[in-house]
């Protein structure tokens, strides 16, 4: 690299990444202190050495050229998702995932790690498949990139890291130039399968009542039969499609394709995650349904964002808090503690810096020449903003509680780090946009 190319640095990208950081670890010392000033938890110790060392990642990454994680992002794809498979065996289990491997108090959550590792071999993939293969067959094993790991991560069982790769995923493909219809279709898709997860205890809590239109969906001696109409239907409307060309039996095929896949995974979805993380995607819609259990988190986040005001309380102020109402205040529910204390006025500062790093994002992935590049920016930006609007809407009760972390700003290592290694790969990006 020569000087015009180390010099050529987004700051702005990572003084805004930093000022994240340096708020996440005032409030993650404000969520280890008590009402009379006791600190309880030296968690904001470990995130100053997490910082310290993924800064260092960050620096060590924006100086390599990105190209040359191509040759290495197959390895880099299996061995993460071979540390996954590990914790998914072995690991130790917190907040009921098997999902962390380490020894004592140091721990890392490979998961994590597979964000990033996807992004680079799906982005790998996308650039070597354009224009070789059927566009059907291509965007069908960029969905197998993403799907191992989706799996995987569900079976530990962790739904919202899992979430986080289908933004991924849909945003890369959309760059790459897949077609619209088959992006809807797996869009749908999850929805479909959101909708058949939550059913039955939408029916339970929700409703109340017994809906006998539900029961074909949610009673499992009747889904099999469902499932059976719908694959019949499908059947008979391709054999129609291929014999007679119109375009009506391919959208009932679409359709069914969606409905059936959705049922089936949501069948699946209801025997690998336990009631507690189905309750999450239940309880934004009426917290009250469960006031003391999985409506709790949600009843709390909104006092403590409400009773904060324009001002906030003042920092170290906050009683929410303080006295312990809020669970996971460290984690997920931080930005609870920052609109109490800092009010609306710290919200928006954390809301501007997102933008500024999302727009940064954003002009790299439209500035660099090179393929390899614009998806490896496209990802990054789906993940940071997604991780962004389900956290802040999951703590404003506007979004169901998936349980992921702000980056930048949440208590953890494992997540500080693949943020900030991808704030390196985006000014390695930039420093290197007009040599491809």
């Amino acid at each position: 690299m020569n000087t015009k190319q180390t010099l050529d640095f987004d700051l702005t990208l990572f003084i805004s990444a930093m000022l994240l950081v340096v708020v996440g670890i005032l409030f993650i010392y404000s969520s280890g202190t008590t009402s009379t000033g006791l600190i309880y938890s030296n968690e904001y110790v470990k995130q100053i050495i997490w910082a310290c060392l993924g800064t260092g990642l960050l620096f060590a990454v924006s100086l390599v050229d990105y190209r040359k994680m191509k040759d290495f992002g197959t390895y880099f794809y299996f061995g993460v998702f071979a540390l996954l498979l590990y914790s998914r065996l072995f690991g130790r289990v917190v907040n009921g995932a098997r999902a962390w491997i380490g020894i004592g108090d140091i721990g890392l959550e490979p998961s994590e790690f597979m964000k990033i590792a996807t992004i680079i071999y799906l982005a790998s993939f996308l650039e070597d498949s354009a224009n070789r293969y059927n566009p059907v067959f291509r965007f069908l094993i960029s969905f197998a990139i993403v799907g191992g790991p989706i799996l995987l991560i569900m079976s530990q069982p962790d739904l919202g890291t899992a979430l986080v790769f289908f933004p991924i995923f849909l945003i890369m493909t959309f760059i790459a130039g897949c077609r619209p219809r088959y992006i809807l279709f797996m869009m749908l898709t999850g929805f479909s399968t959101i909708f058949f997860t939550i059913l039955p205890l939408f029916e339970k809590y929700i409703v109340k009542r017994s809906v006998a239109v539900f029961s074909i969906f949610t009673e499992p001696s009747l889904v099999k039969y469902t499932i059976l109409t719908i694959a019949i239907v499908l059947i008979l409307s391709l054999c129609g499609f291929l014999f007679f060309k119109k375009r009506y039996y391919y959208w009932i095929v679409y359709s069914s394709l969606i409905v059936s896949l959705g049922l089936i995974a949501g069948s699946l979805a209801n025997t690998v995650l336990k009631e507690y993380q189905i309750m999450r995607l239940i309880v934004f819609l009426n917290p009250e349904i469960d006031p003391k259990g999985s409506g709790w988190n949600i009843i709390q986040s909104i006092t403590a964002i409400g009773s904060g005001g324009f001002f906030g309380k003042g920092f170290l102020q906050g009683t929410q808090s303080h006295y312990r109402y809020l669970p996971q205040q460290s984690t997920d529910f931080i930005f609870s503690i920052i609109s109490e204390e800092w009010g609306f006025i710290g919200g928006l500062i954390v809301f501007g810096l997102y933008f500024a790093i999302t727009y940064r994002g954003v002009k790299i992935a439209s500035t660099v020449k090179d393929p390899f590049a614009v998806y490896i920016a496209s990802g990054i930006v789906g993940m940071f903003l997604f991780h962004f609007l389900l956290n802040v809407g999951m703590v404003m009760g506007i979004m169901p509680i998936a349980g992921i972390p702000l980056f930048f700003v949440s208590y953890g290592g494992s997540a500080l780090w693949t943020a900030l290694i991808s704030v390196g790969f985006l000014i390695s990006m930039y420093s290197r946009r007009f040599r491809y």
